[in-house]
């Protein structure tokens, strides 16, 4: 179950680092553009608000890589929960707020990972 849990952290650290990417630096790029379905006016006009979202997801991908490579298990295992509700949360405002597929890309690893933790402990 660890094995399993720290793969899916890893997976959604890594999905969030591509977010930080796509949003900070790709955002008024074709590859941007192409992925968020905007026209260069759109992207342009958005752009600070999405280097600001993508720094954010740049921060739960810290706290997840954080929580792998604590030492203390205790504040790990607290880590991991803190930084996966968050990815949650976040997956669900997107849902309700945005697109409901935000639920599956963002929250899908997320819930996985938050459900081998809490059965690894």
């Amino acid at each position: 179950m660890a094995l399993i849990s720290t793969i899916l952290i890893v997976l959604t650290a890594l999905l969030h680092l591509g977010f930080l990417v796509l949003e900070m630096f790709l955002w008024t790029k074709p590859q941007g553009r192409s992925v968020f379905r905007m026209t260069a006016e759109q992207a342009e006009a958005t752009r600070v608000l999405a280097a600001n979202q993508g720094l954010y997801n740049g921060f739960l991908a810290a706290g997840l890589l954080w929580s792998l490579i604590q030492p203390d298990a205790a504040f790990a295992f607290e880590l991991k929960v803190f930084f996966l509700v968050c990815v949650i949360v976040a997956a669900i405002y997107g849902a309700w707020s945005v697109k409901p597929r935000i639920l599956l890309i963002q929250g899908g690893p997320a819930i996985a990972a938050l459900v081998f933790v809490l059965l690894a402990s």
